[in-house]
C-alpha cells in the first residue's frame, strides 16, 4: 500500500519519504528549472539457493550456496568464471526464469521496465527500469524489490540488494540515469562537451561536489557495506570524475545514445538507499550546482585517472560527518529533524559494525 502521511492537523508530514520528494518536485517547478526530473533506476542483485548467516559473541559467519557455481555443492557444476557472466544464456543463466516471472509482474502493475539480463558476477542479475517521474519512480523501485523477493521466496529462491554480499566478487550498484525536462524536452541537451548543455555540466557539477564532501553520499550510500562495494577494480566509481561511456566514472554519459537522449547515470549509490531520500538529494545537489553555474572541468572532475582525481569519503561515519557540515542545498526538501535522526542512525549502524571483528582479522592477526 502506498500511502500519504500527514500530522493530526491535516499538514503533510515533512520527514515522511514521499514528501520528501513531493517538496522536491515543487521546488523544481517553483523556481522555473525545469518543469520535472527524469530518472531510470537500474537495480542489481543477487540470487542464492540457500543462505546462512549469525553473529554473536563468539562466532561469526555467513554462508551462501548458488546453482551457478557457488558453494561447496555447486563447486564444480560450473564451467564458466565467477566474473564472466554478463548476458549469459540459459541453460547457464540459472535464473531467467526466475527473471522473467518478476519482470512480468513488474509490468502488471505498470512499473515500466527496459530489459533485464545477466550481470557480470556468477548469480548476479540486473532489471533496468525505465524513465519514470521522481515520485512514480520511487514508487516503482520499492514494488520492484518486493516483487523480486515474494517471486524468490515462491520459487525457494534468495534474493539480496546489499551493495556487497560475497567477497571478492562484484558489487550491486544502483545506477540512476537523469535529466530535468522542460517544455517537453531535455534541458541537458546543448553544444558543450559530450553533447550536453550548461546546465547539464552544471548539474553534473553539483552531483560531484557534494558527493566530495560526503552529503550526497549520505544518502545515496547509506550502509557500512555500501564501502565494501566503493573499492578499486570492479568498474566501481571511488571518485570525483565524469566521463563519456567510461564505466568507472562516478557520472558516465552513456555513449550508447543517439545525439537527442543525452543523459547523465550516477553510478556510485547503491540500493541500501532510501529511493525517496536518494532520488530527492541527487536534484537537489544537481539544482544547487545549476543554481550557482558550477563548471565541472574547472573544478577537476573531468580527470580522467580516478587515482589522482579526488577521492570520495569512504566510510559511513564519514559521511555522515559530511552531512552535517554540507546540508543547506538539501534544507528546502529535508527537514532539519530528519538529518538528524538519519545521521544518529547510520553512526550507530557505523559504530555496531566497525567495533566488531571479521574473519579477515583473525586470519591476519590472532
Amino acid at each position: 500500500m502506498f500511502d500519504d502521511v500527514q500530522n493530526a492537523d491535516g499538514a503533510l508530514f515533512d520527514q515522511y519519504p514521499r514528501n520528501v520528494v513531493r517538496k522536491t518536485q515543487e521546488l523544481l517547478r517553483s523556481k522555473g528549472i525545469a518543469d520535472s526530473a527524469k530518472v531510470l533506476v537500474e537495480l542489481e542483485f543477487y540470487v542464492f539457493d540457500s543462505v546462512e548467516y549469525g553473529c554473536g559473541t563468539t562466532d561469526s559467519f555467513y554462508r551462501v550456496a548458488s546453482a551457478e557455481g557457488l558453494g561447496d555443492a555447486f563447486e564444480r557444476q560450473s564451467h564458466f568464471g565467477k566474473h564472466q557472466d554478463y548476458h549469459r544464456l540459459p541453460p547457464e543463466d540459472r535464473y531467467a526464469d526466475f527473471r522473467n516471472a518478476a519482470v512480468r509482474l513488474m509490468e502488471d502493475v505498470g512499473i515500466a521496465v527496459k530489459y533485464h539480463h545477466h550481470e557480470v558476477g556468477a548469480s548476479q542479475l540486473e532489471i533496468e527500469l525505465d524513465f519514470m517521474d521522481l515520485l512514480k519512480a520511487a514508487d516503482g523501485v520499492c514494488l520492484a524489490k518486493w516483487i523480486l523477493k515474494a517471486v524468490a521466496d515462491k520459487m525457494g529462491l534468495k534474493v539480496t540488494l546489499m551493495p556487497k554480499p560475497l567477497y571478492e566478487m562484484p558489487g550491486n550498484g544502483m545506477h540512476v540515469h537523469q535529466f530535468l525536462e522542460k517544455g517537453g524536452r531535455s534541458i541537458f541537451l546543448g553544444d558543450e562537451l559530450h553533447g550536453l548543455s550548461r546546465s547539464g555540466l552544471a548539474y553534473i557539477a553539483g552531483l560531484l561536489e557534494h558527493s566530495i564532501t560526503g552529503s550526497l553520499m549520505a544518502f545515496t550510500n547509506p550502509s557500512t557495506n555500501s564501502f565494501r562495494r566503493l573499492v578499486p577494480g570492479y568498474e566501481v566509481p571511488i571518485a570525483a570524475t565524469f566521463a563519456k561511456g567510461s564505466r568507472t566514472a562516478a557520472v558516465r554519459i552513456p555513449s550508447y545514445l543517439a545525439r537527442d537522449e543525452v543523459r547523465m547515470e550516477y553510478r556510485t549509490g547503491d540500493a541500501s538507499a532510501n529511493i525517496y531520500f536518494m532520488l530527492a538529494a541527487m536534484v537537489l545537489a544537481g539544482l544547487d550546482g545549476i543554481e550557482r553555474n558550477l563548471d565541472p572541468i574547472a573544478m577537476g572532475f573531468g580527470n580522467p585517472n580516478p587515482e589522482t582525481a579526488q577521492v570520495f569519503p569512504l566510510n559511513l561515519h564519514a559521511v555522515m560527518e559530511g552531512l552535517e557540515k554540507d546540508n543547506a542545498y538539501l534544507a528546502p526538501a529535508f527537514p532539519k529533524k530528519l538529518m538528524e535522526l538519519w545521521i544518529r542512525k547510520k553512526n550507530d549502524e557505523a559504530t555496531h559494525v566497525y567495533n566488531a571483528p571479521v574473519p579477515q582479522e583473525y586470519e591476519l592477526y590472532f
